[in-house]
């Protein structure tokens, strides 16, 4: 009976086993169905042995082009394209060891290596057992041709496509560059590159195919393949001739008043497409490793917030029209100084300037009068106006390195931040943001969503035109018409305006010349800006000119003449009709 009882019991675990054994070969055989069937490309490509090859699929990165605004046809520059180089590359097991010394002799003389460059080539030849190992990247066909006529054993060349700049740095910090990531990746870095990359990059395939004892490839044997999509071509909306003029005149002025950096930008006043976008310093992006600081890659336009200063008193100035708070002829008696919450707020120079109209508030630039007009608004309407306009968020260009500014000091509640607001100080804004804002100023009332791609063109024939959009109506037509009124009086008669007025053309626009805050305060340091708007009776084009720490005391001899320059050549380029 025991041993029977026994017998009972082993069938039984014998039976589990089984049922058990069956259950992971179930599993086992289901697992590589679908890894054959399903994955069968994936899991081929991860599973080839050294007698395969497996040759990554490069889909081609998408162009980039600039254009020629004025005609309306497609008239094209290609200013980021693919443009084939090799990359040479050593197998080192596939070398004798008595061909080490002679291999590295003549590669490090055909590519002018140092001694420790030398070295280190001799080094990752001498890797027994070693499948790959990089030499060189972007050589030149020239140089290629002479490596394969030696025919060097273990040495062998690749061609891959590298970005090149067709206009070195004209809108280096608008496209940005393709570099490599740690793990020697290629992706888009900065501006349109880093904004648009998976766009641009496309998706990648591959092929896995045998290799013969030969080492050549069998024809159709085990061959696996899955096609790469190429990227999209982008075409932007900035104009080139438009660019080179302002990006030129943008450099001259820094090296004229030894500016630290600099930023200009020009948009369509009907639409927002942004015609000219120009950033000091700026790089070449053929060379990108070549410059002094990583800070030049980074475009000012968007990614440096600054105190404004005056630029922003239009805006407060068309807030308290909007709210019939104020009119043009409005009359205010200046103080000369106010002090509010035990902190004394002057004008420029300390000047006083009796009774004036808030026409000539803004001539002036009187900010005692801007923090009356503050009041009149209200720190709370005042708050969600600043918002309307777009300032303390990003305005979406897509473009990588776009910041949203700080205004967070008006969270705060004390009167005193909402002072030093009314005139563009203690909050921050892009040179972006700033002109976007002013599209309210020149448009009816509606501010304009700033965008810089024109259209997509995808590899499978499909085109997207970007729409013009608006992002809201933040002030009415009257207080539009009001505003620009009064900016053009600003330029026409204002103090120091003479090196921007046009003959033909009126302007509307607004100077600032804004203090820098520093640890223990405010310095004697000053960011310049010019914002305008022309011809002004049925606006164009709107243009911001902002110098950091210009050796000059004010806006009206650094930006605004930048800005009177640009401008010219901008009416003459499309033949406008003056307006006086």
């Amino acid at each position: 009976m025991i041993i029977k009882a026994r017998k009972i019991q082993n069938d039984q675990r014998f039976t589990s086993l089984a049922v058990i054994l069956y259950i992971l070969a179930f599993i086992v055989v289901g697992r590589l169905l679908i890894l054959q069937i399903f994955n069968f490309d994936y899991y081929t490509a991860l599973a080839i042995n050294t007698h395969e090859i497996y040759q990554q699929l490069f889909p081609k990165r998408g162009n980039i082009y600039i254009q020629d605004s004025r005609s309306g046809k497609d008239q094209l520059y290609p200013v980021s394209v693919e443009r084939p180089f090799y990359l040479l590359y050593a197998v080192p097991r596939d070398i004798a060891p008595n061909s080490v010394a002679t291999t590295t002799d003549f590669l490090a003389g055909l590519l002018k290596f140092d001694d420790e460059q030398k070295k280190i080539l001799s080094a990752q030849l001498s890797k027994k057992n070693d499948p790959y190992e990089p030499i060189v990247d972007k050589l030149t066909q020239e140089t290629a041709e002479i490596i394969k006529q030696a025919g060097l054993a273990g040495i062998n060349l690749a061609t891959k496509n590298y970005r090149y700049y067709s206009e070195n740095k004209l809108v280096s910090n608008v496209v940005g560059f393709v570099g490599s990531d740690t793990d020697g990746n290629l992706s888009g870095r900065y501006g349109i590159e880093g904004g648009w990359d998976s766009e641009l990059a496309g998706k990648s395939g591959f092929l896995a195919v045998n290799k013969g004892a030969l080492g050549s490839i069998i024809s159709l044997a085990g061959k696996t393949e899955q096609t790469s999509e190429n990227g999209a071509d982008l075409v932007l909306t900035i104009d080139r001739s438009l660019q080179d003029i302002s990006c030129e005149s943008l450099r001259q002025g820094v090296a004229t008043y030894q500016a630290q950096s600099a930023s200009l930008i020009m948009l369509d006043a009907q639409t927002g497409a942004i015609l000219a976008m120009c950033s000091y310093p700026d790089f070449d992006p053929n060379n990108y490793a070549k410059v002094s600081s990583a800070s030049a890659y980074n475009n000012t336009a968007i990614f440096t917030a600054y105190e404004p200063g005056s630029v922003f008193k239009p805006i407060t100035m068309a807030m308290a029209l909007d709210l019939n708070a104020v009119g043009p002829d409005t009359l205010f008696n200046d103080p000369g100084v106010r002090v509010i919450d035990n902190y004394k707020v002057y004008n420029a120079l300390k000047k006083q300037y009796g009774t004036i109209t808030m026409t000539q508030v803004l001539e002036n630039s009187v900010n005692t009068g801007m923090i009356w007009v503050e009041e009149k608004i209200g720190n709370n309407a005042f708050e969600d106006y600043v918002k309307k306009f777009g300032f303390g968020q990003k305005l979406g260009i897509k473009m990588d390195g776009e910041v949203d500014g700080n205004i967070s000091s008006l969270e705060k509640k004390s009167d005193i931040y909402f002072a030093n607001a009314s005139f563009g100080q203690g909050i921050t804004a892009t040179p972006l943001q700033l002109v976007a804002s002013y599209t309210a100023l020149a448009n009816g009332g509606q501010m304009l969503k700033p965008y810089i791609i024109k259209e997509v063109r995808y590899a499978n024939g499909k085109v997207e035109k970007t729409i013009p959009q608006t992002i809201g109506n933040v002030i009415s037509q009257r207080a539009q018409k009001l505003i620009t009124g009064m900016l053009i009086s600003v330029v026409e008669n204002g103090a120091g305006y003479v090196s921007v007025k046009m003959p033909e053309y009126y302007v509307a626009g607004k100077t600032g010349t804004a203090q820098i805050a520093g640890p223990g305060g405010y310095t004697e340091e000053t960011n310049h800006t010019f914002i305008g708007y022309f011809p002004a009776t049925d606006p164009r084009f709107i243009m911001l000119v902002k110098y950091e720490k210009p050796q000059r005391a004010w806006a009206e001899s650094t930006a605004a003449p930048t800005f009177k320059k640009v401008a010219d050549f901008a009416v003459d380029y499309y033949n406008l009709k003056g307006d006086k």
